[in-house]
């Protein structure tokens, strides 16, 4: 408590100090600093930041609970609040109620809000966003989790969002690449778990980070020049194959969606999308190289498959330039001859590797082929530093068997493991 005569130097400093000192604090810090005095009743209820995370809440407090005190903190905050609230983030695992969310979005508009983040629901059922949120010119970070996103006929755009992230959410293509193309200094674009998605576009000149990993028939990567990172997960849709037959002249999906990554620096890739980019006619290399490819990781390889194992070939003659490569390899114990015959022609090729350093190959089985192809890299990359081996079951590649392989590096390290 205040002692009478005493100077209060902290609860004397200006408003936009003692905010910018306690939005450090966790929420339920910031909520106890109320007992310090009568001027510290209210003041957190002021910040121009909320985060209401796990950290809120008792660990043994059950979700549906949880969104009573979720809705006590709105309750306070609305009742006396000035100011801006730039930030708000709720990422704890509740079960909202439909309509305090709605009346606490509409109020956090009306706030000026630049960053919205609604993360890790508990609840299937979606929600329909308030309209009022696509009149938000401010916005630079929205990231939503469980809604029905439909865009007002009065929506002008995102003039100044960065980040976009939706998380189960219900949107069409049509809107999302509406969407995508309004909002013209986007950055990063992260798409979890959306569902039925026919082609996704994504064509924003300025977008510089991508990770997708839905569910999705087509994809193309045009008009985003700027690309840097790139990461693929195609779900397959139920009842439907992912192969859809190509006419005569078109180009195969490895040369149309992934040549025009001129600006590529990382690219990870799942094993059903590289089933899709293996569609069509596989070129040796692609037209123009991926000159800036550093890091290739390629998700569940299936080294049973010939074309898909000819199409990350393709990329990898493609990329004159990588430094790594990673590769988990996906379940088989099936040796297909075709691979095992088109490995070790590549090994008669005069070509390498000429700026690898890192290979790390996890979930080896132990057959021909992911043999041959470990030779392969070994006999190919000149300045080669480290090759990590990880194999399923109790015992590791021995180190015997890799000793009498021909190596192009004389400054390795190997390093064998096990699941």
């Amino acid at each position: 408590m205040e002692k009478p005569g005493k100077s209060d130097r902290i609860s004397d400093l200006p408003w936009d100090v003692l905010n910018s000192i306690i939005v450090h604090l966790p929420l339920r810090d910031a909520a106890r600093t109320s007992v310090l005095s009568r001027k510290w009743r209210h003041k957190w209820t002021s910040l121009s930041q909320f985060v209401i995370d796990d950290k809120c809440f008792p660990y043994s407090l059950p979700d549906k609970a949880r969104w009573g005190e979720v809705r006590r903190i709105f309750d306070q905050v609305r009742s006396n609040h000035s100011g801006p609230i730039e930030k708000f983030k709720l990422a704890a695992y509740c079960h909202p109620d439909h309509s305090d969310l709605d009346e606490w979005i509409v109020f956090l508009t009306g706030k000026g809000i630049k960053e919205l983040i609604l993360q890790d629901f508990s609840f299937i059922r979606r929600f329909k966003l308030p309209s009022c949120l696509f009149s938000c010119p401010q916005l630079i970070c929205l990231e939503l989790h469980g809604c029905i996103f439909k865009l007002p006929p009065t929506f002008r755009g995102f003039n100044c969002l960065k980040r976009l992230q939706l998380t189960q959410v219900s949107i069409i293509s049509e809107t999302l690449d509406h969407l995508i193309h309004s909002c013209p200094v986007l950055e990063r674009l992260t798409l979890l778990h959306i569902d039925h998605l026919a082609i996704l576009r994504i064509h924003n000149p300025n977008l510089k980070y991508l990770k997708v990993d839905s569910e999705f028939e087509d994809l193309s990567l045009e008009s985003s020049p700027l690309l840097a990172s790139v990461d693929i997960r195609m779900i397959p849709m139920a009842g439907r194959t992912v192969c859809r037959q190509l006419e005569e002249g078109d180009f195969s999906n490895l040369i149309r969606v992934l040549s025009c990554l001129n600006g590529i620096k990382k690219l990870t890739l799942s094993s059903y999308f590289i089933k899709f980019l293996s569609n069509g006619s596989i070129p040796e290399r692609f037209p123009t190289p991926l000159s800036n490819l550093l890091s290739l990781d390629l998700k569940e390889v299936r080294f049973n498959s010939f074309k898909d194992v000819a199409a990350f070939f393709s990329i990898l003659r493609s990329s004159p330039n990588l430094e790594e490569l990673i590769i988990s390899v996906g379940h088989s114990n099936e040796v297909f001859r075709p691979v095992v015959d088109f490995l070790k022609e590549q090994c008669q090729y005069n070509f390498f590797f000429s700026h690898l350093k890192v290979v790390r190959i996890r979930g080896l089985y132990g057959t021909r082929p992911e043999w041959e192809f470990l030779k392969l890299i070994l006999a190919h990359s000149p300045v080669l530093e480290t090759l990590t081996i990880v194999k399923y079951g109790n015992e590791r590649v021995p180190e015997s068997l890799l000793l009498h392989v021909e190596r192009a590096s004389a400054n390795l390290k190997i390093t064998s493991l096990t699941l």
